[in-house]
Parts: C-alpha cells; sequence; structure tokens
C-alpha cells in the first residue's frame, strides 16, 4: 500500500489495523471483532483496553455496519494506491445451527459431512468456538466418541478429537460429565490410544490432549479408579513418540495420576521410569523436563520405581546433566530424585556412579550457586551422607576440597 493517510476511525485500537469487522463495546469503543474477541476469550482479560472498564466474555459484541461499509467505501476509492477492499463479513455463527448440526451426528450417513462441518466451524475463530461450548458441543463429542468405543467404529474419531482440542472443555463440563457418565469417556479414549489408523500420531496426540482436559478436573474417585491398560496406552504414547504437544500431554496425566500408590505400581509395571529416562535422554525442551522430572521424581518414591530407574545404564547421569541447565523446577525435582536414590537404593556401585558421571560434582556446584536454601540443604545431606565414600575420589576431591568440607561440618 502506498503512503497513504488512513482515517483514524477505521483502526483498531488493538491490533492498529485497519478494521475488517468493526463490533461496538457496551463500553462504546469500536474494535475490530477478531482483535476484541482475542483479548476477551484467549488473553483473559476483562477490562476494555481504551476505557479500562469492566468488559466480561460473554458482552455483547454490537456490529458497527456503517463503519464497515465506510470502511469499504474508502478502500474501494484508494484501490489505485494499493489498498485491498474489506469483504463483507460471515453472518456469526449461532447457537439454533449448532444444535441442528448435533443433531445431525445421529444420521450415520451424515456424520463425516457434520464433522467436518464443525471442525472447520472451530478452527475458525473464538467466537465460533464459545457458540460450540454454549450449544454443548463439547459433552456431544465426548459421547460420539464413546458410541464409536462401543460399536468399534473409528471413522469420525479424528475429527472429534480435533474439535474437542479446538474449543477445549470447560471445567465445569468435565466435572459434569464424570458424574453423568463415569468412567465411560477414560475407557473410550484408552480405546482410542491402541487403535491403528490413519493419521495416528495426529489422533493419539489429540486423545492425550483431550485426557489431560478431563483428568484435570477429574475427581480422586476416577482417579483411584484408572486400570492398568490405560497406564500402557499413556506409556506407549511416550514410546512412539508422537507430537511435542501429545507427548507432554501424556506427561501431564501421568503427573496428575502419580499422588496414587497403586497408580504409581501400574506406570512402573507399564515401563514408564525406562520410556521417561529415554525421553530426557533426547534433550526435549524445557517443559517437557519438568514433566517428565515431575513423574520420575514420584515414581522413584517406590522400590520397584528406583529399581526400574537404575536399571537404566543413562539414569543417574541425564538427571544430574540436568540440574542448574534448565530451570529451578528442574532443579528441585533432580535434586529430589538423587536424594531419593542415595537415600533408599545408595549401594557402592550407585555411589560409585554417581561420582563417575559428576552428579557429585554437580551437587557441589549447586552449593555454590544462587538456588533456594532447601535445595542447598538437601544437597549438603546427599553429600554428607556419603562423604566418606566420595572424599576418596580424585575426580570430586578439588570440588569437596573447594566447599571446605561443607558436608563434614
Amino acid at each position: 500500500m502506498d503512503d497513504i493517510e488512513v482515517p483514524k476511525f477505521f483502526v483498531c485500537p488493538i491490533s492498529l489495523q485497519i478494521m475488517k469487522d468493526p463490533v461496538t463495546t457496551i463500553t462504546g469503543i469500536t474494535y475490530d471483532r477478531e482483535s476484541i474477541e482475542h483479548w476477551l476469550f484467549t488473553s483473559q482479560n476483562t477490562d476494555c483496553p481504551v476505557t479500562k472498564q469492566p468488559l466480561q466474555k460473554d458482552s455483547d459484541l454490537t456490529p458497527n455496519h456503517t463503519l464497515r461499509r465506510l470502511i469499504q467505501a474508502w478502500c474501494t476509492e484508494n484501490a489505485s494506491h494499493g489498498v485491498d477492499r474489506i469483504p463483507t463479513p460471515k453472518p456469526c455463527l449461532d447457537k439454533a445451527h449448532v444444535l441442528k448440526l448435533i443433531k445431525n451426528l445421529s444420521h450415520h450417513e451424515l456424520q463425516i459431512k457434520t464433522l467436518t462441518r464443525l471442525e472447520l466451524l472451530a478452527a475458525e475463530n473464538e467466537r465460533n468456538r464459545k457458540c460450540m461450548v454454549d450449544a454443548g458441543l463439547p459433552k456431544a463429542m465426548l459421547l460420539f466418541i464413546a458410541a464409536c468405543f462401543k460399536k468399534g467404529q473409528v471413522s469420525g474419531i479424528q475429527e472429534a478429537l480435533s474439535i474437542l482440542c479446538f474449543i477445549r472443555i470447560p471445567r465445569s463440563e468435565s466435572r459434569a460429565f464424570f458424574s453423568e457418565n463415569d468412567d465411560k469417556i477414560i475407557e473410550s479414549l484408552t480405546w482410542v490410544l491402541g487403535c491403528k489408523m490413519e493419521n495416528y500420531a495426529t489422533v493419539k496426540s489429540h486423545a492425550a490432549s483431550v485426557l489431560k482436559m478431563l483428568l484435570e478436573e477429574a475427581s480422586s474417585s476416577v482417579l483411584e479408579r484408572l486400570k492398568p491398560e490405560f497406564f500402557e496406552r499413556i506409556v506407549g504414547v511416550l514410546r512412539e513418540r508422537i507430537t511435542h504437544q501429545g507427548i507432554n500431554a501424556a506427561l501431564q496425566v501421568l503427573l496428575n495420576a502419580c499422588p496414587w500408590g497403586r497408580n504409581r505400581k501400574m506406570m512402573v509395571e507399564s515401563g514408564a521410569v525406562f520410556e521417561l529416562i529415554e525421553l530426557e535422554l533426547r534433550s526435549p525442551e524445557r517443559r517437557t523436563t519438568e514433566l517428565n522430572l515431575g513423574v520420575l521424581f514420584h515414581l522413584c518414591c517406590c522400590a520397584e520405581g528406583r529399581a526400574q530407574f537404575l536399571s537404566h545404564g543413562g539414569s543417574i547421569a541425564v538427571v544430574a546433566k540436568r540440574i542448574l541447565r534448565v530451570s529451578p523446577a528442574v532443579d528441585d525435582r533432580a535434586i529430589l530424585i538423587l536424594s531419593q536414590i542415595c537415600k533408599f537404593s545408595g549401594t557402592s556401585l550407585v555411589i560409585q556412579e554417581m561420582a563417575d558421571v559428576k552428579a557429585v560434582t554437580k551437587l557441589c556446584m549447586l552449593l555454590q550457586a544462587d538456588s533456594a536454601t532447601y535445595l542447598k540443604d538437601k544437597a549438603r545431606e546427599i553429600l554428607r551422607s556419603h562423604s566418606d565414600k566420595w572424599k576418596n575420589s580424585p575426580c570430586i576431591f578439588s570440588s569437596l576440597s573447594s566447599l571446605e568440607f561443607q558436608v563434614s561440618s
């Protein structure tokens, strides 16, 4: 576009771009619909950006047709200057239309066409997604997946899961769904994770994400009833190395289930510890490491978990390597894992391995770093517990000496 002055009332106060679909809020300020909806729904803001007055998520956004026509006319007049004409916005999706599409799902021959349409609408904008939630689409999609499980039907599952990942499941709906449908959806999604189907990586990633959303709001009674097959499928997500989003969702699911001892036992029996270490050896991004070591810590609180941890040749080394390299949260988990190992599984071979892979050196470095006091105390406790063996090791003698043997004080 040539250097042409745009009338200031054509410009959205948020995006600072020419408005394509101007809407006026209850505060009297006009914004581009996409910008103000993102402000309200995605960024979780509750104030008008200009006036700072309260502006709730369900506030009316009144289309400013007069301003839109003025903008369109101005764009047409200045087309020779490279200004593109702004098309007339599509009519807003309404609840009645969503309810009609949900009703169509009861007809088998219309299911794929309907799900595809819903997926496209959900992908368009936040306004559509909010309308779908208000119409009860999350529950309809969960019931559809449960029905597919009952019939052994895989067609439509990919689209249904994609829709749920787009629109998200409100917390209140998650709790209500569990109370009404017991554990059917958990069984259904567990089945999906074991299915062989086209685009399986995407499907399993979305299934793990939906499980994460549901279990974040599940009651303790639901989490206490999880079955071995469930954990085998979740660990399978880690083993198959699907999408980054799917791996993080699976890790969060495991973390949410960790407080119950029977769940930890089933995770260990499913080979979770080995897969977590293998995942960490691939040097994942920060959030993945935080989740990973969080789960590992819980599993190392039981004897079976520690045994599986120590059976992997790279376990101590990879945990020690993460100290002071990722985040304070990772430092916390890594130190607590090493503490569990030293306290309950500290054989002479393990103690020697900690020296060989520089885990002890890392503990000494943490004492000198700007770390939390409680972590330094924990590191000092570990060093003190085996200082008689580690002092004689030439690879860490200088580190301990530089600390003036704080561990023995």
